[in-house]
């Protein structure tokens, strides 16, 4: 079970790349040779500071109370025109679905979706060159050379947006996390009250043909929560990278067909290609309505999978699967691409 105080999806962190080594100045002084000549050699570049996919990371916690990352710098020049020795690159192992901005100008910095990708966030600063750089037939003597330039410096925000393949969208206390565990070996808190849910809970389905799917309960949305109510706006980003959305409906609810509008509704304030995402239509909780009297809820004005489920009793649970696994092998290209994030600074 993924703990509220363990999932951690924001962050600022300052970043520090190492300026870059100065070069040298100097003589090559030999014995039998009176006029060696400069040999001064550059300075090492400075180190960069870089974010890298981990698939096996799921949390920024690690990095909440990290305030300074800075890489080591170049070394100066040497004698005998021996470059220094470069500063080593500092790599912060992120979860997937990490996006950097840069705070002050709000540049977007990248984003890494696959392990192993790198985006750069502090280019380090290269290496002056040493007097030997400089000699030509014309400056057969330079008694200068070049100090190293700095590294990068900036504060960076990180955010993380889940990559989970199938988005439960719904209300506080619409059944998502009891389906999620059914559906799953997640564990995430189940109570009969709203807001159960604080953190985003992601489990895995597998099938008998070893297929599997990433699901992620995210906290319930309510009215107005693209301005900031209840706990919605903090974790709607995180649809963003879902391939697909799955609305769940409680049947306790007076108006599902409402309640459905004003989903959408809150997706489109947040991010309006939201609502180009392929979705199915769960009604939730099933068990508490008899089957004659279940196809009144259905929606008129969408044409897309609707099924009613009920964690309780696993009524439709296959169905739903059967759906879902479809929908994926359809637009599984989405996962990677998703909609184009939101650069806001």
């Amino acid at each position: 079970m993924q703990s509220e105080i363990g999932f951690v999806d924001s962050i600022k962190l300052r970043v520090e790349a190492g300026d870059g080594g100065a070069g040298a100045v100097h003589w090559r002084r030999e014995k039998y040779v009176p006029k060696g000549g400069p040999d001064g050699g550059d300075g090492g570049d400075g180190g960069s500071i870089w974010m890298e996919g981990d698939p096996h990371k799921w949390t920024l916690l690690d990095l909440k109370h990290r305030r300074v990352l800075r890489a080591s710098s170049g070394e100066k020049g040497r004698r005998a025109c021996q470059r220094g020795a470069d500063g080593e690159d500092v790599v912060l192992r992120v979860p997937l679905g990490t996006a950097a901005w840069d705070v002050e100008t709000g540049a977007f910095l990248g984003e890494v979706v696959e392990g192993g990708q790198r985006v750069l966030l502090a280019r380090g600063g290269r290496g002056g060159r040493g007097n030997h750089a400089f000699r030509s037939s014309t400056l057969q003597a330079p008694d200068f050379a070049e100090p190293g330039q700095p590294g990068e410096r900036r504060v960076v925000r990180l955010e993380l947006k889940l990559l989970a393949d199938v988005c439960l969208v719904g209300p506080p206390n619409a059944g998502k996390s009891t389906l999620l565990s059914v559906l799953t070996r997640a564990r995430p808190k189940i109570a009969p009250y709203p807001f159960t849910t604080l953190v985003p809970q992601l489990g895995v389905v597998q099938d008998e043909r070893g297929r599997s799917f990433v699901i992620a309960d995210l906290p319930g949305l309510i009215e107005g929560a693209a301005q900031g109510k209840g706990l919605g706006l903090r974790f709607l980003r995180h649809v963003e990278r879902g391939a697909i959305l799955l609305f769940t409906l409680p049947l306790d609810h007076s108006d599902p067909s409402a309640l459905f509008s004003m989903l959408r509704n809150e997706l489109a304030q947040y991010h309006p290609l939201l609502l180009e995402k392929p979705y199915l239509i769960a009604f939730t909780k099933c068990d508490l309505i008899p089957p004659e009297e279940r196809p009144r809820f259905l929606l008129r004005e969408v044409a897309v999978p609707q099924l009613f489920v009920s964690a309780v009793t696993h009524e439709g649970l296959a169905d739903l699967l059967k759906a879902l696994r479809a929908s994926l092998e359809s637009y599984r290209g989405l996962r990677k691409g998703g909609i184009p994030l939101v650069h806001t600074p």
